[in-house]
């Protein structure tokens, strides 16, 4: 694959990605003590959807611009709330200007006592995204190789928050590099929220990868897909997931709950589907 995001914010596959993103930090913040986000393949944070990259695909279309033009029952409505308000947040209002990407989401859903470690190893981009933050102290930036930043990082200080791991795709030996980043962040921050992105276009491929994952102990394991169409053979993306250890006790319940009204208003043929898979149960 070649995902410079750019092209691709704000498409399907981010709409369930940030979804599960803005549930997991809003479980977070319920309690007083500060977390931290660690992102390690973090882009430039925004995205400007009148720039030629996002004129040229309109991916963002048939993702964000549909859920915003949609009215949801109140328990897909409940369950999109806190991206929604990111959206509003970044945006100023209502109007869709520009797209967050993780680093935005999770800063504007943020506390002061909440603390940031946004990774892009792309120095173009590195620079852009530490730009972005200039002004804000709860924030810092690195530039180096994104998995470096899964082992050096963890665990944190604050001994609890999230992990984001949300690769390019762009070289072969992606998921084999994920399945290690699973298992160092299992060693390293046991008790931490980790959160994988990962596209679906080989199927066999994205099995071994959960099986791999699943290997690494965590006592709560759920990963949860959506496509568009039916995946698999060359084109345009169909499928994505998100792979979510130690996630909030609720979200596999109420993620299955939405999903097929979600798949429902983002399908784009009969093809179209969705599931949560729970690889690993306490008890």
């Amino acid at each position: 694959m070649n995902y410079r995001h750019a092209f691709h914010a704000g498409n399907f596959a981010d709409v369930l990605k940030h979804a599960v993103l803005a549930r997991i930090l809003a479980y977070l913040g319920r309690k007083d003590a500060g977390y931290r986000v660690i992102d390690s393949h973090a882009g430039i944070g925004l995205y400007d959807l009148a720039a030629d990259e996002a004129l040229r695909t309109g991916e963002w279309r048939g993702g964000v611009g549909r859920v915003r033009a949609a009215r949801p029952s109140p328990a897909l409505g409940d369950w999109l709330a806190p991206w929604l308000s990111a959206l509003r947040a970044v945006n100023g209002g209502d109007d869709l200007l520009v797209y967050p990407g993780s680093p935005a989401i999770a800063t504007a859903l943020g506390r002061l006592q909440d603390r940031y470690h946004f990774n892009e190893l792309h120095p173009q981009d590195a620079a852009t995204l530490a730009a972005l933050y200039a002004g804000d102290r709860r924030v810092r930036v690195g530039s180096e190789d994104g998995y470096v930043t899964v082992r050096a990082q963890l665990p944190p200080r604050e001994r609890r928050g999230l992990v984001i791991v949300d690769p390019p795709f762009e070289e072969a030996g992606e998921f084999d590099r994920l399945t290690r980043a699973v298992h160092d962040a299992r060693k390293r921050f046991a008790t931490g929220c980790l959160m994988i992105w990962y596209p679906i276009k080989d199927v066999a491929a994205v099995d071994a990868f959960l099986s791999g994952a699943a290997g690494a102990g965590y006592p709560r394991l759920i990963a949860i897909e959506q496509w568009v169409r039916q995946p698999g053979g060359d084109g345009p993306l169909a499928g994505a997931g998100v792979l979510v250890a130690n996630p909030p006790f609720t979200l596999a319940d109420e993620t299955e709950a939405i999903l097929p009204e979600l798949t429902r208003l983002l399908a784009e043929d009969d093809g179209a589907g969705g599931r949560v898979l729970r690889l690993a149960e306490d008890g």
